[in-house]
């Protein structure tokens, strides 16, 4: 008798989100703006001292939000969002990066407490602010004073990355995890499965345990025989931030 088994991704614990393993795709200008970031302000240099990022789920701005915090270093960033307590929006002199992700699902609390770090931001020149979001600052749900302090600096919209960047991306996935695969394996994935980043990860970890399990490399055949012997679910409310 066959017994179906649930196959959950949890997606894990997945390599450190660095400049260094993020696609680039059409967003060179951004990601260039962004990786002087740290420098100019070190410097005193900063023209730009807050950014907003905006795009669907699975683009990217999560992973440039921590990106920037790994690149400031500890002690130097601070990264808030709808998953953290209050105290982690109040300003410190210390910090000179901070980023608030989401913003779109902030309580009203942390809305308020968002506009007041606005505020002691632009105060202090020493420091930065990168905020993100799922829309541009004027269709947000939001505060109206908060929705304006969203808008004060550069605004960018993350472009998605083509077929050929996500094949990319998840190259690269593949070789910070050790995996190794068939040549025809992202290619299926890409034209049989939900196409966000985030979704596709997963299927790739879930793919290599499935491979360990099975004591089998990762082909296209263990692919098939993975879905068609499991009842397959993606858990995409796992992660605080995306």
């Amino acid at each position: 008798m066959f017994v179906s088994r649930q196959l959950l991704l949890d997606f894990g614990d997945p390599p450190s989100a660095t400049f260094d393993n993020f696609i680039t795709g059409a967003n060179t200008e951004l990601v260039t703006q962004l990786t002087a970031l740290n420098e100019a302000l070190a410097n005193g240099h900063a023209a730009e001292r807050a950014f907003y990022l905006w795009g669907e789920a699975g683009n990217g701005r999560s992973h440039l939000l921590h990106a920037l915090c790994h690149r400031a270093g500890p002690g130097h960033a601070r990264l808030a969002g709808p998953c953290v307590d209050l105290a982690v929006f109040e300003f410190d002199p210390a910090v000179t990066l901070y980023a608030i992700d989401d913003c779109d699902m902030l309580s009203p609390i942390q809305q308020i407490a968002a506009f007041n770090l606005f505020n002691e931001v632009k105060a202090h020149t020493h420091c930065a602010l990168i905020a993100t979001g799922q829309m541009p600052p004027r269709l947000l749900k939001v505060r109206e004073d908060l929705r304006t302090r969203l808008g004060w600096g550069l605004v960018y919209q993350l472009i998605p990355l083509d077929d050929v960047g996500k094949i990319a991306a998840l190259e690269r996935a593949a070789q910070a995890r050790g995996i190794a695969l068939a040549a025809d394996v992202l290619p299926y994935l890409l034209a049989h499965f939900r196409r966000d980043m985030q979704t596709l990860i997963g299927l790739l970890d879930a793919l290599d345990r499935f491979s360990l399990e099975q004591h089998r490399p990762i082909t296209l055949p263990l692919l098939r025989a993975m879905l068609s012997n499991q009842e397959t679910t993606v858990l995409t409310a796992a992660p605080c931030f995306e």
